[in-house]
């Protein structure tokens, strides 16, 4: 288990049970379940009290958890006959986004997402989920198809934005992500998006343009990340915490903002404490998204479409 820096007290508690527990192992003669039970109970209350209320820059670190289930867990678990498409058919495939052909509950959906890697090697080999330019444009290609056979679009979001290199820039990075987000106003097939940890800046909104926006619990949703705001405004990095909390990036204030449609609840600790539990919530919530839009004519989608991000700002959170 990997643990935040604010869980630091929560890895003492549950390190010192398993050391009991270990001694128990070594040792049979000596008695310590009763003991590792204490320590247990202790640090599940812990655990609920660490979560009951977590400030934003917490939830950025929860939505940052390397043990949080990434798309290609989510597509493994909840999809069936996923068969990958890959490339943008002008310069080259980009692994920071999967996506392809598959069936959600036995119907045919196009998924679309950006993966970040469980180590070392896939990491480096997802750029971290910071997808390029050819990224978005195979999810455009993808989006295409999926509008000419009249298929669901499901895009699962976890990226701590566009990747900003030198290259990425000379092939056009910002009119990729500009098309990408045009793509998604424009086909006339249920379009449905989670936020399934980060969702940093355009490189989300390429993929999260949907008529519904669902967010994990502790994921977090902005247009850059509270580091990159702090260095703008404070010229200082280590000012994330009062810029994550001006951003209002949680999933709670953006739903009372209107910015997303539906928070799909984590388990006690994060999605990283339950990642089946996790991905069960998220495919209920997708199954529930798509009941909402099942029926609705390609117009309809895309008049309602077009309408939710028009009005986007009308809310407030004041009282």
């Amino acid at each position: 288990m990997n643990y935040l820096e604010f869980e630091k007290p929560l890895a003492e508690i549950e390190g010192k049970a398993e050391e009991l527990r270990a001694m128990g192992r070594g040792n049979p003669e000596m008695d310590v379940a009763r003991e590792a039970e204490a320590l247990d109970k202790k640090a599940e209350a812990l655990l609920r009290d660490l979560y009951k209320d977590l400030t934003p820059w917490r939830k950025c670190q929860v939505a940052r958890h390397p043990d949080r289930p990434h798309c290609k867990d989510y597509i493994d678990a909840l999809f069936t006959e996923y068969t990958p498409l890959a490339g943008d058919r002008n310069f080259a495939d980009d692994h920071a986004v999967m996506g392809g052909l598959a069936r959600f509950n036995d119907a045919p959906v196009m998924v679309i997402g950006h993966e970040k890697g469980n180590d070392t090697k896939s990491r480096i080999e997802r750029n971290f989920g910071m997808a390029r330019p050819e990224g978005y444009r195979k999810a455009i290609r993808l989006m295409d198809m999926a509008d000419r056979f009249r298929l669901p679009v499901i895009t699962l979001v976890d990226t701590p934005g566009a990747y900003p290199g030198k290259g990425a820039e000379e092939r056009g990075q910002a009119e990729a992500i500009a098309r990408s987000t045009q793509k998604c106003l424009e086909i006339g097939v249920p379009l449905i998006s989670v936020v399934i940890g980060e969702g940093g800046s355009g490189g989300a909104v390429a993929f999260a343009t949907a008529n519904r926006v669902a967010m994990l619990e502790h994921s977090v949703y902005s247009v850059i990340s509270p580091e990159g705001c702090a260095s703008i405004l404070w010229k200082d990095a280590e000012k994330m915490r009062e810029a994550a909390e001006a951003l209002r990036l949680t999933a709670q204030d953006l739903q009372k903002l209107g910015v997303i449609d539906r928070i799909i609840k984590e388990p006690v600790g994060g999605a990283q404490r339950g990642r089946r539990e996790t991905i069960d919530a998220v495919g209920k919530g997708i199954e529930a998204m798509l009941k909402e839009l099942s029926g609705k004519k390609p117009d309809a989608l895309i008049k309602d479409r077009r309408a939710k991000f028009i009005e986007m700002g009308s809310k407030g959170l004041a009282a």
